[in-house]
């Protein structure tokens, strides 16, 4: 007797609704999971991209020194910067501090009058509206603490940075070889590509903010000196820091100026003159220097990107809209080198076809139609 073959397992083939299910439920898990630890992943994100932009200057040092003392070099000349930089803005918020019994007998002299306004207008006597504004500030208590907490949790996170920067960069041998390794070999050419323009993504991202930002603050200060704005300096290289958070911190950037002058002078003119010069500078930043120094890499369209920024800010607040642009980034050029990816990596993309499939399938349809049609007209006669 001939013996009969061993019967292969049956692969199940499940409804596209289950399989929907499925990838919702691990979608909302893996949120939750991000979410819940964010206190721990934030900062180790912000250290991966740190680790990755400071690598070059690493691995330079690291010919000559010991990898420790290389790594160690490193993080100290990114430190030294950074106290550069608070020193700067330190130095420029004392010279804000004396003018602020001056700026507050203005701002109290603008809200006598607003205060009149809404009397006159709307009815609202001036003690209600003390009392209505003295029930919002005490409803606001919480929102009080949750920024000292979002205070307290950013200087925890600035002492963590260092740390994890030094160790990522000290076992990247040991992280590359685990990814290598996780992999077929067969792919190991596939995993080296995609590392290789993951790091120069990331760094000229990264590279590309901080020179934006340093072009923008410059420019911001040079257009507010001008206009005669009070603290012109502080409020330019704030709103150039601000800049760095796509489309949101632009908008937060126009109104710190609006109101120092509001509070400061009388009349509109200077505040009109403000939003003519930052149109102008937006103009320049979105079509020069974006696109020339920080986008050469990363190509993400730009109804996705405000999508991912908004998402970002919901699940990691202002951290999350700075990090969502270059984690996304990351995963277009996993989905470009993953033939069954291909699809999402080109609807995040910047490539629009000039003819794309649904043109010419739709082209296909209507001419079916129209047979279908003209044969039923000729059945009919």
């Amino acid at each position: 007797m001939e013996e009969q073959a061993p019967k292969l397992p049956e692969i199940k083939v499940y409804p596209f609704f289950i399989k929907s299910t499925v990838v919702l439920f691990g979608l909302v898990l893996f949120c939750y999971i991000l979410f819940t630890l964010s206190s721990v992943l934030v900062p180790f994100a912000f250290a991966c991209l740190l680790a990755i932009l400071l690598n070059p200057l690493s691995s330079r040092f690291e010919r000559k020194l010991p990898r420790g003392i290389a790594i160690a070099l490193t993080i100290l000349i990114a430190l030294t910067l950074l106290v550069g930089l608070c020193y700067f803005l330190s130095r420029q918020m004392l010279t804000f501090s004396e003018a602020l019994p001056s700026l507050k007998a203005k701002f109290l002299m603008i809200g006598g009058q607003v205060q009149l306004w809404i009397k006159n207008s709307f009815g609202i006597d001036t003690n209600k509206q003390v009392e209505m504004i003295h029930n919002a500030l005490m409803g606001s208590q919480a929102y009080v603490g949750e920024t000292l907490n979002n205070i307290l949790g950013g200087a925890a996170v600035l002492v963590l940075l260092p740390i994890y920067i030094f160790f990522l960069l000290y076992y990247k041998p040991l992280i590359l070889d685990f990814l290598f390794q996780t992999f077929p070999e067969k792919h190991s050419m596939r995993v080296a590509e995609i590392l290789g323009e993951t790091k120069t993504a990331i760094q000229s991202y990264v590279m590309g903010l901080l020179i934006e930002m340093v072009i923008v603050s410059a420019m911001n200060s040079a257009a507010l000196l001008l206009l005669g704005v009070r603290s012109a300096i502080l409020i330019g290289v704030i709103g150039g820091i601000l800049n760095v958070i796509p489309y949101l911190g632009g908008i937060v950037a126009i109104a710190l100026p609006l109101l120092m002058v509001t509070i400061t002078k009388d009349g509109y003119s200077t505040q009109i003159a403000i939003l003519l010069a930052y149109l102008v500078i937006q103009m320049i930043d979105n079509n020069i220097l974006v696109p020339k120094i920080v986008s050469s890499k990363v190509q993400i369209n730009a109804l996705f990107s405000i999508l991912i920024v908004l998402c970002g800010g919901l699940l990691w607040g202002y951290s999350g809209m700075f990090l969502s642009i270059p984690f996304v980034a990351i995963l277009k050029i996993i989905f470009d080198r993953i033939d069954g990816l291909k699809p999402w990596g080109q609807l995040l993309g910047t490539t629009i076809p000039e003819v794309h499939r649904g043109v010419k399938w739709q082209a296909r349809w209507e001419l079916k139609l129209r047979r279908q049609k003209s044969l039923g007209d000729g059945e009919q006669q």
